[in-house]
């Protein structure tokens, strides 16, 4: 059995379940909840995921700066919103690691990479921090944990094992030490000097501790914001639940949307959406139409702007020539 021909198929998982579920809760009551919906409470929701795109890009923009990175804000933010289409089109966003080849230009060599990683596992860390405790809010709330234990230890296991992992890689000598059996043995003898230097790069002005607990807390408050803006969204289709659930729910459909079986998280999202809302008694049309209006804010619009950016970008580069 080829897996790397059976990997090819994975994102069709994803994608397979948002079309099962479009069609199971029928479309025409989907866009018939849609084009009800309470504009002034959508357009707020609209102004929350702006301010979320602002924090997003100042985020890993700081750290740029931290590493002597010379970008403007300005531009900044317009990568950023091209990393994000790319990482919209791929599993688990992994094709937003394309900043790091946009930020060579202001570089001058390859921190670009190591801006990427850091932000990703800050990135990842808060949404875990932000489960653990909407699980606890949750057992608070109505003495009842919205997912069974065993997933509570699950996800305080990996959230240990990243603490574990970054404690590790982050000291360049530990790092080094067990990167050596890999370099050694299993690396090729034409891309070993590559790697040397990407490795030396990546720990090239590397932030400190004290520093990367105040991106961490930039990362948490980014998260509360885009939740924010879905229960806005959330409002707007008449679901008036307490905003703690969906401090609750939303980090876990978050993180299950990593899993790189689709594009974006499409389906997994929507499934583990409807099951746990479900349990709060919420319609499951309402909730898909939330999902769906909250890729369409935060991901379809902001992707046409990446287009017209890229589009700009190419025409510079025929000018330039």
């Amino acid at each position: 059995m080829n897996w790397s021909y059976i990997k090819k198929f994975f994102p069709i998982i994803g994608v397979g379940l948002f079309i099962y579920l479009l069609i199971k809760l029928d479309v025409v009551k989907i866009f018939n909840q849609i084009t009800s919906l309470n504009i002034f409470y959508l357009g707020i929701a609209f102004l929350l995921f702006f301010i979320f795109f602002f924090f997003q890009t100042l985020k890993w923009t700081i750290i740029a700066w931290k590493q002597r990175i010379d970008i403007p804000f300005k531009d900044a933010f317009k990568i950023n919103v091209i990393s994000d289409f790319y990482g919209f089109v791929t599993p688990a966003k992994i094709g937003g690691v394309i900043r790091a080849d946009y930020l060579k230009k202001y570089d001058g060599g390859n921190r670009g990479l190591s801006n990427f990683v850091i932000d990703k596992v800050l990135d990842l860390s808060s949404l875990f921090i932000l489960a653990f405790f909407g699980i606890l809010i949750s057992f608070l709330l109505y003495q009842n944990s919205i997912i069974s234990e065993g997933y509570v230890y699950l996800l305080a296991g990996i959230a240990f094992v990243i603490l574990i992992c970054s404690v590790i890689f982050y000291k360049k000598e530990s790092s080094r030490f067990l990167l050596k059996f890999i370099y050694k043995k299993f690396l090729p003898e034409k891309i070993k000097e590559k790697a040397r230097l990407a490795f030396e790069n990546f720990y090239e002005k590397i932030p400190s501790v004290r520093f990367l607990f105040f991106v961490f807390v930039i990362n948490i408050i980014s998260w509360i914001i885009n939740y924010s803006a879905v229960y806005f969204i959330g409002l707007s289709l008449g679901i008036n639940i307490n905003f703690l659930i969906f401090l609750s729910i939303l980090p876990i459909s978050t993180l299950i949307a990593q899993i790189p079986i689709t594009i974006n998280g499409l389906g997994t999202r929507e499934v583990t959406m409807i099951s746990l809302f479900g349990i709060f008694a919420i319609d499951s049309v309402k909730v898909f139409s939330m999902s769906l209006l909250g890729i369409v804010i935060a991901n379809i619009i902001p992707s046409i702007l990446a287009i017209i950016f890229l589009i700009q970008n190419k025409k510079n580069e025929v000018h330039n020539i």
